[in-house]
């Protein structure tokens, strides 16, 4: 039989976000490289992400924050053996902007929510592995490369209750986009039919592909300064619906057939879930805050693939589990201008088996960070911060999947 390169029929990259749910990143700011716990924290540079209620405990004054986190690591999956391994790189921004008055504090924030960095398989993938081993003599390969990033941007304000209970409310726009890119060449081969040689000649294949979607939700929030030392978060952001449409170049209708969510003007929805997020932070001294804090995703109840479609056009919808996770951090002054922060997070992501492909995975992770702030004055803060995340490697009908990321971050929080 004459060697052939086949297209990868199934799926071709990894691509996936570096947090800890299925499609949400939680590094809104880089202070959660360092302390993840940060739902219950009065923090002048992560509250108005992590517990915006808790803004109206800061002094007055106009806030101006920006932060960026690098995170950079490696996606494997292995099959027979044999490894098949994309790198990654990806920078994250935020932006916010935040006035706390006597009454009231307004703040709007930007930056990512979602998503992951591009991935780049080179060297094919364990999709293509299978088929090599399924078709002895056949040199399999194939390559391609995809990426998928969600921006938010979110406007609210804060108030008092009571004199120790605050509120929040705001609203939120996400933009999400996920692309696919694959070149394939599959030159003429010949096909054994019952003793019979029988060409085959497919030709090229190609797909590049851009699916987008635009969708809006809202947040609430509540604070409670139980006492001097201990303080109590909650946050809620609601299911941000999410119809993704598709503008793509596909040259092959083979190729085409086994991405029928790539195919020009293809229409699917992915949503992002809901999200109830509990936290508390307690002094145990002057110059010593320890952390708590949750999350837990909705995953059941929002639509996140439902729609999907195989290559004979039946559904394969995927059903995912709520997914949940728990943080701790501690923050302690060793003077006037120093922090030392730690913290560390478990997560399950709620994802099932039978979502387990090349083309994304979500695995369960344990997170552990360090950094520092630095005050100069009363006016600034920075916040200097690096973590690693520990995937927990799954083997799902022979791929085993495996991840790691390393993160670090620098934020800059001036108030006027």
């Amino acid at each position: 039989m004459k060697k052939t390169r086949l297209l990868p029929l199934l799926a071709t990259l990894g691509y996936s976000a570096y947090g800890a749910s299925i499609d949400y990143i939680q590094n809104y700011t880089p202070e959660y490289d360092a302390n993840p716990a940060l739902q219950g924290a009065v923090s002048q540079s992560s509250s108005v992400y992590f517990n915006p209620a808790g803004l109206m405990r800061l002094d007055e004054g106009l806030y101006f924050q920006i932060g960026a986190q690098l995170a950079a690591g490696q996606e494997k999956t292995t099959f027979n053996s044999k490894s098949y391994k994309a790198d990654l790189l990806a920078p994250v921004p935020n932006l916010a902007l935040y006035k706390k008055a006597e009454d009231e504090t307004y703040f709007w924030t930007f930056g990512g929510i979602a998503g992951g960095a591009e991935l780049n398989y080179k060297d094919s993938v364990a999709t293509i592995g299978k088929i090599a081993a399924a078709l002895p003599g056949v040199d399999v390969s194939g390559n391609a490369k995809g990426v998928k990033q969600y921006l938010q941007s979110t406007l609210g304000v804060s108030w008092n209750l009571t004199d120790n209970l605050s509120a929040s409310i705001a609203g939120r726009v996400v933009h999400g986009k996920r692309t696919l890119k694959a070149n394939v060449d599959v030159p003429e081969f010949i096909f054994d039919f019952n003793g019979i040689p029988v060409p085959i000649n497919i030709g090229p294949q190609m797909v590049d592909g851009k699916r987008t979607a635009t969708g809006g939700g809202f947040q609430i929030g509540l604070n409670y300064a139980a006492t001097e030392k201990l303080n109590i978060g909650f946050r809620y952001d609601s299911k941000i619906k999410l119809n993704f449409k598709t503008d793509s170049t596909n040259a092959g209708s083979l190729l085409g057939a086994f991405y029928p969510d790539f195919k020009d003007g293809a229409k699917y929805r992915r949503d992002l879930p809901a999200i109830a997020a509990l936290g508390a932070s307690y002094k145990v001294y002057e110059d010593w805050a320890v952390f708590l804090g949750g999350n837990y995703y909705f995953n059941k109840d929002a639509n996140m693939d439902h729609d999907v479609k195989t290559p004979n056009n039946k559904y394969k919808g995927y059903s995912y589990n709520n997914g949940w996770e728990i943080s701790s951090g501690s923050e302690y002054w060793i003077n006037k201008k120093w922090a030392w922060l730690v913290g560390m997070n478990y997560a399950q992501t709620g994802a099932p088996k039978n979502q387990f492909r090349d083309s994304e995975f979500a695995l369960n992770s344990f997170m552990l960070g360090t950094g520092a702030k630095y005050r100069p004055d009363e006016t600034v803060e920075w916040v200097a911060a690096l973590n690693n995340y520990w995937y927990l490697s799954k083997t799902v009908k022979e791929v085993k999947y495996e991840r790691d990321i390393f993160n670090i971050g620098l934020s800059y929080t001036k108030k006027f």
